[in-house]
């Protein structure tokens, strides 16, 4: 069993995933925000598009499914409140659904809290996790029809994935996040190893993911508000008690993150 997985850039910092079974020339491809850029793709390679993965509604996420439907007749597969939202869905999904793709299975994780059906995809056997806009290396999505505790309880999800799931998040939002997490998280070693490891990676022009679950339970703030460490530095700092809600805290470093700098996702 040999599978690929590559990032095609698209937009301004978008990444759309192809994942393709050379052997068969089949290809599964994840939140087509832009329909031109993996037909390229795949003419490039020689592969038949069987599968349209959506994450959630977003436009830089479903613009393509039109384009790709036409063109090779591939359902596609999104979440189930969202449905209305999304063009040519075929199967609607929600948490613990599974799907197949060529020989590999994957597992539907509910994600909700960017959107209001979020949904992210699970494939063990290649130890791959497409999270769409739910978690982001250093960071996560903002809450744009969900509320703090839904967007806990999703994190605290994928966080129970096993350490060496290799993260596909859909945008290349690292070097920013490093800035937000270095200024609460001071003291941590490891995510400065990783903010370092981002910093040379860019300057290089390449991406910096994927990166695994384990370096970001490390070092991802927002995956670790329950922990004490990170639970004293913000006491310390005045952020929040010591012994507020995990959920509570997260929602602080939520906002807080919405207004440091001008990032907006």
């Amino acid at each position: 069993m040999s599978f690929t997985i590559e990032l095609l850039p698209a937009f301004a910092d978008n990444y759309i995933f192809l994942v393709s079974d050379r052997d068969l020339g089949l290809a599964m491809v994840v939140d087509p925000g832009d329909g031109d850029v993996v037909l390229r793709a795949l003419k490039e390679r020689e592969l038949y598009l069987a599968l349209i993965l959506n994450t959630h509604h977003h436009s830089d996420h479903i613009g393509g499914n039109d384009k790709l439907q036409l063109e090779f007749g591939a359902p596609i597969i999104g979440p189930a409140k969202e449905k209305g939202f999304i063009p040519g869905i075929s199967r609607a999904v929600s948490h613990g659904d599974t799907l197949t793709f060529s020989a590999l299975r994957g597992e539907v994780l509910a994600t909700h809290g960017h959107t209001d059906g979020h949904v992210s995809y699970y494939f063990p056997q290649i130890k791959a996790l497409f999270c769409g806009d739910a978690l982001f290396s250093l960071g996560c999505g903002r809450l744009y029809e969900g509320n703090t505790t839904e967007m806990w309880e999703s994190l605290k999800l994928l966080r129970a994935l096993p350490d060496d799931t290799n993260i596909y998040c859909a945008h290349e939002k690292s070097a920013d996040n490093a800035k937000f997490a270095l200024a609460i998280d001071k003291n941590n070693e490891a995510l400065k190893l990783r903010a370092a490891e981002i910093d040379a990676l860019r300057k290089q022009g390449k991406p910096t993911i994927p990166v695994t679950m384990g370096v970001e339970k490390l070092c991802n703030p927002f995956l670790r508000t329950d922990q004490p460490d990170l639970r004293r530095a913000l006491a310390k700092a005045g952020v929040a008690a010591e012994d507020a809600d995990a959920a509570a805290v997260f929602g602080m470093l939520r906002s807080a993150k919405d207004h440091f700098g001008q990032q907006r996702i």
